[in-house]
């Protein structure tokens, strides 16, 4: 089995920063892709960045300038800074992981549970 735990949520002011984190545990052989995304009230689910087991990082427009993905892989973990947040980036915070459980086997998406951030003054 895998496990994907978000963890680092909570509530921050405007202009403030939070990391948060995304480790992923378990029967795994090795990661491809891992990624954040996000979910407001009322709205879809959403892309936030991905980040290539090669270092290669993506954003979405919204986030780019402000937020920081980066991936420790020796660690199977992925982290994203928070920096200058707005209110609009309130919403549950997930992360997801294109992960091979065997050398044989083919990958599969995992999610985790999500971490609720809150932009607030």
């Amino acid at each position: 089995q895998v496990q994907l735990v978000e963890s680092g949520g909570g509530l921050v002011q405007p202009g403030g920063s939070l990391r948060l984190t995304c480790a992923a545990s378990g029967s795994i052989f090795t990661i491809g892709t891992m990624g954040w995304y996000r979910q407001a009230p009322g709205k879809q689910r959403e892309l936030v960045g991905t980040a290539t087991s090669g270092g290669i990082i993506t954003y979405t427009e919204s986030v780019k300038g402000r937020f920081t993905i980066s991936r420790d892989n020796s660690k199977n973990t992925v982290y994203l800074q928070m920096n200058s947040p707005k209110p609009e980036d309130t919403a549950v915070y997930y992360c997801n992981a294109d992960v091979q459980k065997s050398r044989a086997a083919l990958s599969f998406l995992y999610w985790g549970q999500g971490t609720q951030v809150t932009v607030s003054s």
